[in-house]
């Protein structure tokens, strides 16, 4: 199987969020191995984003000062994965109480069987289908 990339998203929940915008972008600066195009903005003063690429793949922080939490994305596009680096020097740097991580394969080239699109089913539970047919009953007069 061939993976073309992998992508680590991380829930981070009670973190110090009491950090400056350039503070982060200088830990994120000091852990990618090539000089990473960064960009912020700071859409109130409870929530702001930075977004940087560099030439393994891309990041994406969210950070919601008021409540805490952290959202991140590391998508990284080499064999060598260095996301988990980069998620530990996150964890370090925004220290949460709680941490839920998702980790994702991406262009899966080697498929040897057909993608099959999930499909959801729901069934009303049988009490409910008598019921409907008693009233159906009841309204003509049976």
């Amino acid at each position: 199987m061939k993976i073309l990339a992998r992508q680590l998203t991380l829930d981070m929940y009670n973190c110090d969020t009491s950090r400056s915008v350039d503070e982060i972008k200088d830990t994120l600066k000091s852990v990618v191995g090539s000089e990473p195009r960064l960009c912020s903005e700071v859409i109130d003063e409870t929530h702001c984003s930075i977004v940087g690429a560099f030439a393994e793949g891309h990041i994406a922080l969210h950070v919601y000062r008021e409540l805490r939490y952290v959202a991140a994305d590391i998508f990284t596009c080499t064999d060598a994965d260095n996301s988990e680096e980069l998620a530990k020097v996150i964890r370090k740097f925004f220290r949460p109480d709680k941490i839920k991580s998702t980790f994702l394969k991406r262009g899966d080239f080697g498929l040897e069987r057909e993608i099959k699109p999930k499909i959801k089913v729901r069934v009303a539970p049988l009490r409910r289908v008598k019921n409907a047919v008693v009233k159906k009953l009841v309204r003509r007069g049976k």
